[in-house]
């Protein structure tokens, strides 16, 4: 298919845009028609594979196509064409441009969206699937990653393939029989999971589970083993969406929690009714569904803090109950699921026992860079066939690639799923478990999920040291990877116990040359600057430099990130020519070592502007920042976290050159683009807002400042809390801001709340 790049002399594939487990998806071009479209091919399977199994997917693949192309709606994907080219299936849509609900919660780091995207989204979707119903379709596997949210603002619901004509019953029967996934764990609906019946009701509970993921940050059974998840579903009433998020409005959680209800009778009739139940909500007038909402009980503790490393909120990871007397048991299709990340645009989470759908799983093109053959399976259980064994190290190896490719979520799910069924087969300690659960660790602390990446970590530790003993490097490796992420949860003294232990281990079995050794001594580094310990983090981070140049060479990428971080010590040391000067030396070998639109060139050179501008040479840094926001945009997009950091610095040097009418309409820009995409609370939204605070005070608004610093301040206490320095420099601002407004008593009584929470918090620590 892609050697062809031209299917049925009509669509011509230009480039890959997604991938999941059914499939690709390619951005192409109807030569005949001279439109821009969207492909979705289903991968071919093996010679040798079942029979049976190819033709149930085959069936199912066309049913998508003949489901899908009936529907016309706005808020429904248009399907234009669909055949069979070269033995592969093919579905020709319309191309859409944004980003899936998934994706836009990555974006956002999981922090929940503001109210008014999440009531904007759930009308639309309302809508879609009140005509889709009316089709006498169910989707069946409603989640963020099948719905779009478009570059105007407008959302479409996307693929049908497992959706199900409501009259058709005998054919998804058949699907179920294959233990094909019908589902996602995360969104799927009690009756689901149980086997049962479903109607239209089933998607407005999957639609419930996308709607408190949006509104807290995580689904309702936020739950890394997929048995908890389903029985979370089936018995477990969720936690209220306040719990989570104090300031929702209540009517937005009554709303979830009525389509959350276990009984199909007791959520919203159909999806006209959640329309008109968000309608009336969003108006404010009282509308009375004709459900009732089941009772809540066992609510848990207060919301997390979010820390300064913008750890998501979500509920604590416990295991629902699951009650004796309740029946029916979960299906058996259900035994062997494993799960993951929820909100990814990876592939559907797999149900199939281990050996059943090898085909999709691995790469479309056979690998053989297995990081080592498949060891001794223990003697107390059966030995797995060679080809299972071949499946996994075959899927492992895909999971790396993913990683290598930083698409750290689908990898995620890979190693999960993995990981799952190699403890199964091999047992829990065996090496190729455990590497397997090491790469899910690695893929956590990449996501942002220290708290998760830092229990398997320690899981892993635990089975090599068992296993391998204390010293092995594997075991260190493990250990070393526990304190890189008890660093991104700010536990920097416990960091450096674990990394001094496994820098006098690797010094003592490698040398102290060696790259692993290298590697855990600049992480030592990284983190004495984060206890404080300044001189000693850039003594440190200079010989560690000076080695890897040594033994890597000058320009190896390694040798440049522990001179970045050189340039980042010396900086805080208040040298500051040192720093630019360094900061540029890293910017030029990384343009020529790496590429100058690589992310780690862009993000010297935004270094290098940092610099400039604590030099008091803003007008270089002004020049520099324009050409990095014009190679931001190009690279990644205007609305790209980068790229808003690039203009949010453009800002800053505007008003240090006194155009502050430019800066404050600047900041304003950058502050309105990353509310929309990060959410108001994020901790850089907050920054812009302060930006603009600032240029009003220089414009001599101070009224209007006020209200901006005051606005920044509840938000960083409701987020951070009171005493946490962020929100008592922010209190500071308000109390300058009083005093320029004459009001000096309310700024003296200000002044001495955070004097006193400052002198607490000293206290505490």
């Amino acid at each position: 298919m892609a050697d062809t790049r031209l299917i049925q002399g009509r669509y011509r594939l230009l480039d890959l845009i997604g991938r999941g487990g059914m499939g690709e998806v390619w951005r192409a071009r109807d030569e005949s028609l001279g439109r821009r479209v969207a492909v979705k091919c289903l991968k071919p399977l093996s010679p040798g594979h079942d029979q049976s199994f190819t033709r149930v997917l085959r069936e199912r693949f066309r049913r998508e196509a003949r489901v899908a192309a009936a529907l016309q709606h706005r808020g429904v994907t248009v399907v234009h064409d669909f055949g069979e080219h070269d033995g592969v299936l093919y579905l020709v849509m319309e191309l859409l441009e944004g980003r899936n609900l998934s994706q836009v919660l990555e974006d956002n780091k999981h922090h929940p969206l503001p109210v008014t995207d999440i009531l904007d989204i759930a009308e639309q979707v309302a809508a879609a699937l009140a005509y889709t119903h009316e089709q006498g379709i169910v989707h069946r596997d409603l989640k963020p990653a099948n719905i779009m949210r478009l570059t105007d603002g407008s959302v479409k619901i996307c693929d049908f393939g497992i959706a199900r004509l409501g009259h058709d019953i005998g054919f998804t029967s058949r699907l179920t029989g294959t233990g094909i996934a019908m589902g996602t764990p995360h969104y799927m609906s009690p009756e689901q999971i149980g086997g049962e019946g479903v109607d239209q009701r089933s998607d407005l509970y999957s639609f419930g589970c996308v709607l408190y993921e949006l509104a807290t940050g995580a689904p309702p059974f936020d739950l890394d083993d997929a048995w908890a998840v389903l029985v979370g579903h089936r018995d477990t009433q969720p936690e209220p969406p306040r719990t989570h998020r104090a300031e929702l409005p209540e009517y937005v959680e009554e709303l979830i929690l009525g389509l959350l209800a276990k009984e199909p009778d007791e959520r919203p009739r159909d999806a006209r009714e959640l329309a008109r139940s968000i309608a009336a909500g969003r108006s404010g007038a009282t509308y009375v569904p004709t459900v009732v909402t089941p009772p809540v009980t066992g609510a848990g503790a207060a919301p997390p803090q979010a820390g300064a490393d913008d750890a998501p909120l979500r509920p604590p990871a416990e295991r629902p109950e699951q009650p004796a007397s309740r029946e029916p048991r979960l299906p058996s299709w259900t035994r062997g699921m494993t799960t993951g990340h929820k909100a990814s645009a990876a592939a559907s989470l797999r149900t199939t026992p281990p050996d059943a759908a090898a085909g999709l799983t691995g790469e479309w093109i056979p690998r053989s860079d297995a990081r080592r053959p498949a060891e001794p399976v223990q003697p107390d259980r059966p030995t797995p066939p060679p080809e299972v064994l071949a499946a996994l190290v075959s899927r492992h190896n895909a999971g790396l690639s993913l990683g290598r490719l930083g698409r750290w979520e689908e990898a995620g799910e890979v190693h999960r799923a993995v990981a799952a069924e190699r403890e199964h087969l091999l047992g829990p300690d065996h090496p190729d478990t455990l590497a397997s659960f090491y790469e899910v660790g690695f893929t956590l602390s990449r996501t942002g999920r220290a708290a998760d990446a830092l229990r398997q970590y320690e899981r892993v530790a635990q089975g090599r040291a068992r296993t391998m003993g204390d010293g092995h490097p594997d075991t260190l490796a493990a250990r070393q990877e526990t304190a890189y992420v008890l660093g991104q949860l700010g536990r920097h003294f416990e960091a450096h116990q674990v990394y001094t232990a496994v820098l006098a281990q690797r010094e003592r079995a490698m040398g102290s040359d060696h790259p692993d050794t290298l590697r855990c001594r600049h992480n030592l580094a990284f983190n004495l600057g984060r206890l404080g310990r300044l001189e000693d983090s850039y003594r440190m981070a200079q010989q560690v430099a000076t080695g890897r140049a040594r033994v890597l060479g000058a320009t190896h990428p390694d040798t440049l990130v522990t001179r970045y971080e050189v340039a980042y010590a010396l900086g805080q040391l208040g040298r500051w020519p040192e720093a630019l000067q360094t900061y540029r030396e890293v910017a030029d070998a990384r343009a020529q070592a790496l590429g100058p639109d690589h992310p780690d060139t862009l993000a010297a050179r935004y270094e290098v502007g940092i610099s400039l501008g604590r030099l008091g040479r803003s007008a270089e840094a002004l020049t520099l920042y324009r050409d990095l926001v014009d190679d931001r945009t190009r690279v990644h997009g205007p609305a790209h976290p980068e790229t808003l950091r690039a203009r949010h610095g453009l800002g800053v040097n505007l008003g240090r050159l006194g155009r502050w009418e430019e800066a404050l309409a600047e900041a304003r820009d950058v502050c309105t683009i990353r509310e929309r995409i990060l959410g108001p609370d994020h901790p850089d939204t907050l920054v812009s807002h302060r930006e603009v605070a600032v240029g009003l005070g220089w414009l001599g608004r101070w009224a209007d400042a006020l209200t901006e610093y005051r606005r920044v301040a509840a938000a960083r206490e409701r987020v951070l809390g009171a005493d946490h320095p962020d929100a008592l420099a922010s209190r500071n601002d308000e109390a300058h801001c009083l005093e320029q407004l004459g009001r000096s008593t309310e700024a003296v009584e200000l002044y001495r709340r955070v004097a006193a929470l400052r002198q607490r918090a000293g206290g505490h620590s």
